[in-house]
């Protein structure tokens, strides 16, 4: 569970703080933001690149997002500190850590050089970033874990695909097991390391099909999981057969709602998280905080929030058209 989480800033009084800021603050013309993730062409992160570039559209401000196609922690690293060398500086980093330990050191360097950055989606708890925005990720957990145990009816052999190394993901792992905990018919039975390879859940769901014991539930802590295990299950004709319940809002996630082979999805914002990270940088790029590297969790009268969460929401069949009907208008991809 995160460990920060009594400065949660209300987005009411975020976007009052952010209307009254960058109104009147000018943006010069080598004013730059940079957004860094891994895997940047999943649709998750396509749509936080809208988000990021909807933020910097109201601002007038330069954004961009870099960093490998594929899940590559050490391509990750080796772009952040790419932009460290940059002339000018950038002039605030938003990051998704995918190994918090090996972008500590480069946040802290970016944070002396007086570029503000923010975590999104994935926190460095042991960084010197300002703040984390994104998910509460423990609740996200708890959220599928509950309806997986309201579909189980209390009982059954649960299969969970994730990645142990991070961080949101192991919270996510948290609040699935804390809500299985009042379950004592339910087991989880494995947790397997995708490794960022979509292919290792295509595999391991064929492995899994007609297995013994029988598995009843598939849960997915992972965007690009979920499609794989739906096509898999869709193939062998057990759609129905095992319950499936993904994470985000990948399209072919949205159409295994539709068609039944998926019950639900935990839903994050991306959207939401680049763009008010964009607005937040903005604001402490012309409102430089002194210091900016500060031990702001343990002071209850910070100036700076520990924990912006962008909430979640789960869709499953009696909601999906609404939210694809909501994506659409948002220009979210």
């Amino acid at each position: 569970m995160l460990k920060n989480r009594l400065l949660t800033l209300p987005f009411a009084a975020l976007g009052l703080m952010l209307a009254t800021s960058c109104g009147s603050s000018p943006h010069a013309n080598d004013e730059r933001f940079f957004l860094v993730a891994t895997s940047i062409k999943l649709p998750y992160w396509q749509g936080a690149l809208a988000g990021l570039n909807s933020a910097g559209s109201e601002l007038k401000v330069a954004v961009q997002m870099v960093g490998p196609d594929n899940y590559d922690p050490a391509a990750e690293h080796a772009e952040f500190q790419k932009l460290l060398q940059r002339k000018p500086l950038p002039s605030g980093i938003l990051i998704s850590p995918a190994d918090p330990g090996r972008l500590a050191p480069d946040i802290e360097s970016a944070m002396r050089a007086g570029i503000p950055v923010i975590t999104l989606d994935s926190d460095a708890e042991s960084s010197q970033r300002l703040l984390f925005i994104g998910t509460d990720n423990y609740k996200a957990g708890s959220m599928g874990g509950q309806l997986a145990a309201k579909l189980l009816q209390g009982r059954g052999n649960v299969v969970i695909l994730s990645m142990p190394e991070q961080l949101n993901l192991n919270q996510r792992l948290h609040g699935y097991q804390d809500a299985f905990a009042t379950h004592p018919g339910i087991k989880i039975s494995k947790v397997v390391d995708l490794k960022g390879d979509p292919r290792v859940a295509f595999d391991t769901t064929k492995e899994l099909l007609g297995s013994k014991p029988p598995v009843d539930a598939i849960v997915c802590l992972v965007s690009f999981a979920c499609p794989e295990v739906a096509e898999v299950v869709s193939r062998g004709h057990d759609a129905g057969k095992i319950i499936i319940i993904a994470m985000d809002t990948d399209q072919r996630t949205l159409d295994g709602i539709q068609k039944g082979t998926i019950a639900a999805t935990v839903g994050q914002k991306p959207f939401t998280m680049a763009f008010h990270g964009l607005m937040l940088l903005d604001h402490y790029h012309h409102h430089p905080i002194q210091p900016l590297i500060a031990d702001r969790a343990s002071d209850s009268f910070s100036k700076v929030p520990a924990f912006v969460d962008t909430g979640a929401t789960m869709i499953d069949k009696g909601n999906v058209a609404t939210f694809l009907s909501q994506r659409q208008s948002s220009g979210g991809n």
